[in-house]
């Protein structure tokens, strides 16, 4: 019977060193950061650890540092939403390969119930992760205020109302974004702009509606805002509501794009054409936004270059800088919807 090979044995930091030519603690010192490190000692450490196929002992490692080298990625909506947002993804994609570029998993956590939430935040205050990007966040959540008690490194995505001063964030210029869309509305001749906010307990929501009606200034009408919860369902209910209520409406501006095309969906069944009776936008530049028909104008949010930030933010809390908050403009997409 032929025998069986041994296993190859898995390479170690003194394999690296002899490799390289260097002191095991020259290569220790690459692998926590390459600080204290010669440009020449570091070439040396990255090629051999490439030549030898040496990778970390992560569980070793976290010994060591006390640290998990893993960070979760945190959405306290209910789990459809997941699925149903086309932003979530987009930035769950952007923030895995910002974090895979430093070698570091990424967690995915949905935590929608307070049942859900009780279980995450018992998970990460034992130091299962290194810190958490938080990707919604409501005014009171009882989650973000346990985050901050329990001294977890946290970034938020948007403003984190409340929390502003404790808290670091990666923001889009939702007041100044909304502005844009109503100044445009307002420059292609319409006079009855309606919106359709976001949730009123979520930064994008206040926002936005504040920047459409600090636009508008003394054209500002009450009767002409209804509020949604960003699902495209809640765009056509609120649409139906806003024909009922001031069928003489000549724009709709809604705070995100799923709405918008729910929005646009009551205008053609009541015989509304877009733009010609009636001028559509959107928030977000989503994959929707060009899926409806007509094309849907819209403000364009940087996100992957949101999800970039995020990381590099909470890394830098994870080191124990400052939390340091960053906000990117809007910018605007015409289409023919308006």
């Amino acid at each position: 019977m032929a025998s069986t090979p041994a296993p190859r044995r898995r390479p170690t930091i003194r394999d690296v060193a002899a490799a390289a030519g260097v002191s095991r603690g020259t290569v220790s010192r690459v692998i926590n950061g390459g600080h204290w490190v010669s440009p020449e000692a570091l070439a040396a450490v990255e090629e051999a650890i490439r030549s030898t196929g040496y990778t970390t002992n992560q569980h070793a490692r976290s010994l060591v540092t006390g640290r998990s080298n893993s960070v979760a990625f945190l959405l306290t909506e209910p789990q459809h939403l997941l699925f149903e947002d086309p932003n979530f993804s987009i930035l769950l994609r952007g923030a895995a390969q910002e974090l895979a570029a430093r070698g570091m998993p990424l967690l995915l956590m949905v935590a929608g119930t307070p049942a859900e939430q009780t279980q995450m935040l018992d998970y990460v205050g034992a130091g299962h992760v290194d810190g958490v990007l938080l990707i919604s966040s409501h005014a009171g959540s009882p989650v973000l205020r346990s985050l901050v008690e329990q001294q977890i490194p946290t970034i938020a995505c948007g403003i984190p109302l409340g929390f502003e001063q404790q808290v670091g964030y990666v923001a889009a210029d939702d007041l100044g974004g909304a502005r844009r869309m109503t100044r445009h509305l307002m420059d292609r001749g319409r006079e009855r702009i309606a919106m359709i906010t976001g949730p009123m307990d979520t930064p994008g929501g206040r926002l936005r509606l504040e920047g459409y009606r600090r636009e508008l200034g003394d054209r500002f009408d009450e009767t002409l805002v209804v509020h949604g919860d960003y699902t495209r369902a809640s765009g056509t209910v609120a649409m139906t509501e806003l024909l009922a209520r001031r069928p003489d409406l000549d724009a709709v501006f809604a705070a995100n794009d799923l709405m918008a095309a729910g929005a646009m969906v009551v205008l053609a069944d009541a015989g509304r054409t877009v733009p010609d009776d009636v001028a559509v936008g959107g928030f977000d530049d989503a994959g929707v936004a060009v899926t409806v028909n007509p094309h849907l104008t819209t403000m364009r949010q940087p996100f992957e270059r949101i999800s970039a930030e995020m990381v590099r933010l909470l890394l830098e809390v994870v080191e124990g800088r400052e939390p340091a908050a960053v906000t990117l403009p809007a910018s605007l997409v015409e289409r023919a919807s308006t």
